[in-house]
């Protein structure tokens, strides 16, 4: 087979590309970070670890690099866990609010469009009738930030906040830190 005959359109033209990908990514980082001298490599660099932290915990935010992120935070030795945890947090929360940033930006117009859509107005109008104002609101919160805290793609929850009028950057990040944090932590506590 020519070269010039593999292209991304060839790519993109099966079914599950991105499932494929992911499949990928996910037995790769598996089999790098099962390697006894990249557990080594990630541990003998005690100065780095922090700086790597902050990097893992930023790659742990997007779906493809999320199994990096992972492999890293589960390979590391911390020489203290809760400030580890915390850094990792902060990585993914400035990742998180970057990609806040230009979901509400660019997204705007069609989060605008959804809610006018029929069948949104159908399941709005349902979720009205039957739950408080409050109690929708803290559920919201509540599946964005399990969405967030897990490897689940972060955008799916953080679309589903940006689509809320009344979020404020601050308390967004507080959520991607606090949930960030915990799931880090319990990361870093994993030996293999």
């Amino acid at each position: 087979m020519k070269l010039k005959n593999l292209s991304i359109k060839h790519l993109f033209k099966y079914k599950y590309v991105k499932l494929i990908i992911l499949t990928i990514t996910i037995t790769l980082a598996y089999h790098i970070f099962r390697e006894q001298s990249v557990f080594n490599y990630v541990n003998n660099f005690q100065a780095l670890s922090y700086l790597g932290v902050f990097i893992a915990g930023i790659l742990y935010v997007f779906l493809f690099s999320a199994p990096f992120g992972i492999g890293y935070f589960v390979a590391l030795i911390p020489s203290n866990l809760y400030l580890a945890a915390i850094i990792g947090g902060l990585g993914a929360t400035v990742a998180d609010i970057l990609i806040f940033k230009f979901i509400k930006i660019s997204f705007e117009h069609e989060i605008d469009e959804v809610e006018h859509h029929p069948v949104f107005k159908k399941f709005s109008h349902r979720l009205k009738t039957k739950l408080k104002a409050k109690v929708r609101l803290y559920l919201m919160y509540l599946l964005a930030g399990f969405i967030i805290a897990t490897p689940l793609p972060d955008e799916v929850g953080i679309l589903m906040l940006a689509g809320l009028k009344k979020i404020n950057l601050f308390w967004f990040g507080v959520i991607a830190f606090i949930t960030h944090t915990i799931v880090i932590g319990l990361l870093l506590g994993i030996r293999i």
